[in-house]
């Protein structure tokens, strides 16, 4: 453990941003197995309904670095192609 002031400051900041995302992770796993569940019960509606919810949540991750940004625009694209599929 670290003994310096600013180190302690730094650990206690770490331990608070690893639980904010975290939380912020398993948001997103909910979400994504929602859209993926109205994907496979073949509910086009509910899927597009949830892929809106979904999609801004992993945009905003992007954003904030919670995920790397690529990731979750390739994680909103595949949920997309699989929404517009069940449209068609």
């Amino acid at each position: 453990m670290a003994n310096h002031k600013s180190a302690l400051k730094r650990h206690r900041q770490s331990l608070k941003r690893n639980l904010r995302n975290r939380m912020t992770k398993t948001r997103i796993k909910n979400t994504v197995k929602a859209v993926r569940e109205a994907i496979e019960a073949n509910d086009a509606a509910k899927a597009q309904e949830t892929l809106q919810v979904a999609s801004s949540m992993l945009d905003k991750a992007g954003r904030k670095n919670v995920l790397h940004p690529r990731t979750a625009a390739r994680r909103i694209s595949r949920l997309q192609r699989a929404v517009n599929k069940i449209k068609a």
